[in-house]
């Protein structure tokens, strides 16, 4: 059987180098994918339509709620502009330390999932119910709390720097599909009753967060699941694909090929190794080795 080097464990400054740059592009990228803000708004009220055709008009009444119980809304608003950017990278941590057999592929899992959702934002902008006309019974509770936090009227974005984010790109709710891969990551590769439990509760959480807070519709959180289910199926190619790239362009490795003593080499008749101790005199192969 050839001998296959196994797979080295993943670099912390590789791998927080690879990150980065996927995160500057996904932001760079809904920069870009800034649409028509009619065509955005015209996008939410479909999505607005569809849900009380279907009977899923969750946002309103979460909505009521969170903006007369602060003690609810502001909690809310602080876990909207702070969980989704801290639970993420500490359960890639966690993963990577812990179970590092798992991370390659978790990792992989929620960097395409991200891509795709980028792909989402830029077909389809959409404005989030905070930011429709004041008629269709939406309040925002950001803009409402917003003396209570670091952030403005514009969504999570600190004061001053609401230009540098894209309002229209609610669907999907990457809060919400993010929150599900730590959810399931919890459940899978935690070992106490209290990681499933996070795990189950977190992504919950986070959907009636985004709708109370009125900066997604269901469908939004509905959208963010199916990219995360989308990511997953394409992960297993991805990393394949990955595996051929490498094995194909990488150096070959400069230390021996088999871990095995000469190779499976066997010496010849009267040749021995080096160092070799040799019988004493007089003996030969007839005689029994417990003779010898």
């Amino acid at each position: 059987m050839p001998y296959t080097a196994p797979r080295p464990r993943p670099r912390w400054w590789t791998e927080l180098l690879l990150l980065l740059v996927v995160y500057v592009a996904y932001s760079a990228g809904r920069l870009l994918a800034r649409g028509d803000v009619t065509t955005a708004v015209d996008h939410g009220l479909a999505i607005l339509r569809a849900e009380k055709a279907l009977l899923l008009n969750a946002e309103h009444p979460l909505n009521r709620l969170f903006s007369q119980t602060p003690a609810i809304g502001i909690p809310a608003d602080f876990m909207y502009a702070s969980l989704h950017y801290l639970v993420t990278p500490v359960v890639l941590v966690w993963l990577f330390r812990r179970r590092p057999l798992r991370y390659r592929a978790a990792r992989t899992w929620l960097m395409l999932s991200t891509l795709l959702g980028l792909v989402g934002f830029t077909l389809m902008p959409t404005c989030p119910p905070r930011l429709l006309d004041a008629s269709h019974g939406f309040v925002d509770t950001m803009a409402q709390y917003s003396s209570y936090g670091w952030w403005g009227g514009e969504a999570s974005a600190p004061r001053g720097m609401g230009g540098m984010t894209n309002q229209y790109a609610a669907m999907p709710s990457l809060h919400v599909g993010w929150a599900l891969w730590c959810g399931v990551m919890l459940w899978r590769h935690g070992r106490t009753p209290l990681m499933k439990a996070l795990g189950v509760a977190y992504p919950l959480l986070t959907t009636l967060v985004v709708m109370g807070t009125a900066n997604h519709y269901f469908l939004d959180a509905v959208a963010g699941a199916a990219v995360m289910g989308l990511g997953a199926l394409a992960t297993r190619p991805a990393l394949r694909l990955a595996d051929r790239l490498r094995a194909r362009y990488a150096p070959a490795p400069s230390g021996p090929k088999s871990p095995i003593v000469g190779a499976g080499c066997q010496t010849s008749a009267g040749e021995r190794f080096p160092g070799q101790r040799t019988s004493s005199a007089g003996a030969d192969d007839s005689t029994p080795a417990a003779a010898r």
